[in-house]
């Protein structure tokens, strides 16, 4: 079979953020050795219309053609990155599965016609297609770009993604039978997609680990001052509240700082009471380093349940990039971090842990926590994603 000559990445999610992402980074790392196209998110007219009021942050011009829709971007590793905002889309998401049929091939159809002729602009002739958890597109646009084989990578349980669910779950189920090949993000995940794609391989999150890692550069500087222990990212149903809420009760001298959107108005309403709680609105991601050089100790209490059993968070690294003692609960499959990561899946003994990390500051353990988040940088893991390539 011949080679591939670039790869293109359909997303479901804009490359630029408030959050370290996993497909950006990947595409980040990958972009050394390939040339990539990146489909930003497919904005529908209801996006547009928001944006246009001002209640969503949307590509306005971009996507009237007011400005060119394809941009090059040079990442923080010095290669470059094509980024490509597709035509307007219809929302359909509502509608029920004959008329949303329909339909998804009509928005597929536009963009793709689009995509072709930036795929002429940039002399792209035989992709390696990488579907990044959009099955929706992803089963129509089969055999549509000429490609040199596609690529199912999936990081999360569609049945738990409310957001794609409705007909997600039956396009993932389709897809992974016509795919050449599926990458997860977790072994969970693999297991669960290998009964219908053989060709299943599991490459975990990584870390950008040289931004994560001045968190630690800046805590030796200054060395926090009080104790705080610290949750990166969004904070909704996955978090075991009963648990949180424990802790911040029997330990009213450490403050508890979430970093990121809240989108379970529970946790608002059951920890705002308390003074030791802290929310802490989304930031750029070079702005967190310099948050997380103020914590003595970082959690992931995320409740036990089908949807977080095939996680692997990529806040797990970051933490330890930082050189933070970690606690979390048994969510998930976790064995990499035996020895380094302390488990704790009741109330009691997830205060009682977070009480040992505060105190586990030693140089020697600080060491050992970065040096496993150095071995899982996003460079290991694109290395990791290549050798499954390889394979194809």
């Amino acid at each position: 079979m011949e080679n591939f000559d670039s790869i293109i990445c359909v997303g479901q999610t804009p490359w630029k953020g408030d959050f370290q992402k996993a497909v950006v980074q990947l595409m980040t790392e990958l972009s050394v050795r390939h040339r990539i196209l990146y489909v930003d998110y497919q904005y529908t007219v209801k996006d547009f219309a928001m944006g246009v009021i001002g209640r969503q942050d949307v590509p306005i011009r971009e996507l009237m053609r007011l400005k060119n829709p394809l941009i090059k971007k040079t990442v923080d590793n010095g290669s470059e990155v094509y980024i490509w905002t597709p035509p307007l889309m219809l929302p359909i998401n509502w509608l029920s599965d004959k008329p949303y049929d329909v339909l998804i091939k009509q928005n597929v159809g536009r963009m793709v016609k689009g995509l072709r002729r930036v795929m002429g602009q940039l002399n792209m002739k035989r992709p390696l297609v990488i579907n990044a958890f959009n099955p929706v597109f992803g089963l129509p646009m089969l055999h549509q770009l000429d490609e040199w084989a596609t690529i199912y990578y999936c990081f999360d349980e569609i049945t738990a993604a409310t957001w794609i669910s409705r007909h997600g779950n039956r396009y993932e189920s389709r897809y992974l039978e016509q795919v050449d090949a599926i990458i997860t993000t977790s072994e969970a995940l693999r297991r669960s997609k290998s009964v219908q794609q053989s060709n299943a391989y599991c490459v975990k999150n990584g870390v950008n680990f040289d931004l994560f890692n001045q968190a630690r550069q800046l805590a030796e500087e200054r060395p926090p001052q009080k104790p705080v222990v610290g949750y990166l990212g969004t904070a909704d149903n996955r978090i075991d509240l009963t648990l949180v809420e424990h802790c911040v009760r029997t330990m009213p001298d450490v403050l508890f700082q979430f970093v990121g959107e809240v989108n379970e108005p529970s946790i608002r309403q059951r920890l705002s009471s308390y003074t030791n709680v802290e929310f802490i609105p989304p930031h750029q991601p070079a702005e967190l380093p310099a948050l997380l050089a103020n914590m003595q100790a970082a959690m992931i209490p995320f409740v036990c349940n089908e949807h977080t059993y095939t996680i692997y968070p990529l806040k797990i690294n970051e933490y330890l990039a930082a050189g933070l003692p970690v606690v979390s609960t048994p969510f998930s499959i976790l064995d990499d971090f035996d020895g380094v990561v302390e488990m704790a899946g009741s109330p009691v003994a997830f205060e009682q842990a977070l009480r040992r990390a505060l105190a586990d500051d030693s140089a020697p353990r600080i060491n050992e926590r970065v040096g496993m988040a150095r071995a899982n940088s996003w460079k290991r893991r694109a290395e990791e994603f290549e050798a499954v390539i390889e394979q194809l």
